[in-house]
């Protein structure tokens, strides 16, 4: 049932929104990743793209193990919700052996908690513009975080090319193969996104994807 690889690229622990953009991005550009979340629904949906997806009730250090998240090289902790559990877990992963731990946060007390018993912290939902304008890129982009040398999660600005077009139209999905997980607009962060939610000049989208990818919609965006 479980994947027992003695190394695996990527591991996944709960696929809420980000979670399942993470696990969605990471699998379509051919990396390997198992993914692991409590509800039986979301596991079923993620396995329409991986077998490595697993439902596990228990996150305590047996039951992980059991799953062989340890060989993982690097593992995402993404369960912002339930403080407790997210601490709990990431520790675990950490006590594991996992050389490279990166947890989600809702909030920055949590995030402190959690950069203090050694994991990289990401703040997907809330003030994304603070906690990135310090690894600003260039005057369009923002890099937010590098899962390896292929895939990223930056933020862009919003150009006149799409501007009032949806997300959908805007081809960012089907030409440029990216994922938006969040989008910033006069200092609101949105995160519930359909395609056809209607994008607007200096808006901000964080998207997920191949950093070549990023850097082609990058052009594509700055083309006059």
């Amino acid at each position: 049932m479980f994947n027992h690889k003695v190394s695996i690229e990527f591991g996944i622990i709960g696929i809420g929104r980000f979670g399942f953009a993470l696990a969605k991005t990471l699998i379509e550009a051919g990396k390997e990743v198992i993914v692991l979340d409590s509800d039986e629904n979301k596991i079923k949906q993620i396995r329409n793209l991986t077998d490595n997806a697993f439902v596990v009730n228990n996150l305590g250090k047996e039951a992980l193990e059991e799953t062989g998240i340890q060989n993982c090289e690097t593992v995402f902790v993404c369960i912002g919700e339930k403080i407790d559990v997210s601490i709990l877990t990431t520790l675990n992963v950490i006590n594991m052996g996992v050389k490279r731990v990166i947890a989600k946060a809702n909030t920055y007390e949590q995030g402190c908690v959690l950069k203090k018993i050694g994991a990289e912290i990401v703040y997907p939902e809330n003030d994304m513009a603070i906690r990135i304008a310090n690894r600003l890129l260039n005057e369009e982009a923002f890099e937010f975080i590098e899962l390896n040398n292929d895939i990223h999660i930056e933020e862009l600005r919003v150009t006149e090319v799409i501007d009032g077009k949806s997300i959908l139209k805007s081809k960012i999905r089907n030409e440029f193969g990216l994922n938006i997980i969040a989008l910033e607009r006069d200092e609101e962060t949105i995160i519930e996104l359909d395609p056809n939610f209607i994008l607007k000049e200096n808006d901000f989208i964080v998207v997920i994807g191949k950093k070549s990818s990023i850097r082609k919609f990058e052009e594509f965006l700055n083309h006059k």
